[in-house]
């Protein structure tokens, strides 16, 4: 989205961060999937070419009060590290609107901040998940050849273009491509996009991820500990994946999940659970679910200033 961020000038890297999170495309086919491709992989890979560039360019859209942008910023930046551009209020959508907005660089994940001082203009605030590509046009065709569905068509933007799209089981995410290519080092750790979807639409929406994203199934276990989404003695089926575009976790439930479960888009790794925790309440954030153990570690749920939910796990 910009050059690298030490490098950009006060206005180009808020500019930029703040266009990361912006574009949308939606998705949300429920058919038993497209028919496969039978001329060979030339012609599969024409369909779905890997639009993805890096983990490191993939920024969770926070939406905040603006009162609240400077307790929130501060509050992340020192429970996970990092640094933050400088803000700047811009038109981000491509109809009216104003929102003063920053980009949040950290070890374990990017973020994309905004504080609107409009009303939001429909449908931003549903996206989850800003993804860079390297081409824009390429990446809405191959999304909507996989499957997705195309919330808000391209749009340019100062200095690039973005989209949002959606796909089956009501995951919207946004695509954007920028004229000057960013160059960032990869994170220490990458984040997972917390996904939850009903049984009914989990394989449409996996399988139609998969061709997009170019991505690969880590495991798929049908009797996970359910306690991490805060129904133990429970069990449910968790899907990780893992793509140009980072990791994935699909939850795939009934639905009937208690809070917070569900309001959280992003889980963070970390080294310490318990310390990540205490480094966050003494910087203001509240403890929503405490730190659960299961076979696969330590997870716990954070309510930051401003009302942004985020989790956070054992490693890398």
């Amino acid at each position: 989205m910009f050059k690298s961020f030490h490098r950009l000038s006060s206005l180009a890297s808020l500019c930029a961060a703040i266009l990361i999170g912006l574009t949308p495309v939606a998705s949300a086919f429920a058919d038993a999937g497209l028919p496969e491709v039978s001329n060979g992989k030339a012609a599969v890979a024409a369909r779905y070419p890997d639009v993805s560039v890096g983990a490191q360019y993939s920024t969770t859209h926070v939406y905040v009060a603006s009162a609240d942008l400077d307790a929130f910023v501060n509050s992340f930046l020192t429970t996970f590290g990092g640094k933050a551009s400088q803000r700047a209020v811009f038109t981000v959508t491509p109809t009216p609107s104003k929102t003063a907005s920053q980009y949040v660089q950290t070890p374990v994940g990017m973020l994309s901040v905004f504080g609107f001082e409009t009303a939001i203009p429909y449908p931003f605030g549903n996206e989850r998940t800003g993804y860079l590509v390297t081409d824009i046009d390429k990446a809405v065709k191959a999304a909507r050849a996989a499957g997705a569905d195309i919330v808000v068509d391209t749009f340019d933007d100062p200095i690039g273009k973005d989209a949002i799209i959606q796909w089956p089981g009501g995951v919207t995410m946004q695509l954007y491509w920028h004229t000057k290519a960013p160059n960032y080092a990869p994170l220490q750790s990458v984040p997972d996009n917390r996904v939850y979807v009903s049984r009914y639409e989990a394989d449409n929406f996996v399988r139609r991820w998969l061709r997009f994203s170019h991505g690969k199934v880590l495991s798929d276990n049908p009797r996970a500990d359910a306690g991490v989404i805060g129904r133990p003695g429970e069990t449910i089926r968790v899907v990780r994946i893992n793509s140009g575009f980072g990791h994935m976790v699909v939850f795939v439930t009934d639905g009937k999940l208690p809070v917070p479960f569900g309001t959280e888009t992003t889980g963070y790794g970390v080294d310490d659970v318990a310390q990540t925790v205490e480094r966050a309440q003494a910087a203001g954030a509240k403890v929503l679910y405490p730190p659960y153990h299961s076979a696969t570690g330590t997870t716990a749920i954070l309510e930051f200033p401003g009302r942004y939910i985020a989790e956070v796990h054992d490693g890398k």
